[in-house]
């Protein structure tokens, strides 16, 4: 009787267990990055209060009726680290302002700045600026009685505030 022999070299040699071991290979590569991805970015999406900030959008409203009803508006003009206001209408002009550059998908990259009265309806302060990014401008009095809202797009150095129509 005559040996069989083998024509296959050792099985890490062969093409295909390596083929055959690479989809699953590439599965489990992919899991871990997408672990890294999810792991170090926070997309800032969820609110843990969800329920308590739908309740107050009455609240938001008012606030926007307020802005119109005093004839409000602002222009925001930006240079560098400054932010200046100039704030038109009816109203008394408030001591200070408070202004919030809300990121439209990242909430650690919100700023929140108190601008001082400088002049007559004239408000400056300093902020951070990431050059680019668009921001959703939100001005408001001390006291929370009004705002106004405005959209930035990181570039240019002028926008125009208003109550939301």
């Amino acid at each position: 009787m005559t040996p069989i022999r083998s024509t296959s070299g050792v099985w890490y040699r062969e093409p295909w267990p390596w083929l055959l071991m690479a989809g699953p290979a590439a599965v489990v590569v992919a899991g871990v990055f997408t672990a890294v991805l999810a792991i170090r970015s926070d997309d800032g999406l969820v609110a843990d209060d969800y329920y308590r900030r739908g309740l107050a959008i009455n609240q938001t409203l008012r606030r926007e009726g307020r802005a119109r009803e005093l004839q409000l508006a602002a222009t925001a003009s930006v240079s560098g680290t400054r932010i200046r206001i100039v704030l038109r209408g009816t109203a008394e002009p408030p001591e200070g302002l408070r202004l919030r550059l809300i990121h439209p998908t990242r909430a650690g990259r919100d700023q929140s700045v108190t601008l001082q009265h400088v002049a007559a309806g004239l408000y400056e302060g300093r902020f951070t600026p990431y050059p680019g990014e668009p921001r959703r401008l939100v001005i408001e009095d001390e006291h929370s009685n009004w705002r106004l809202t405005g959209s930035w797009n990181g570039r240019g150095n002028a926008v125009e505030l208003g109550p939301t129509p």
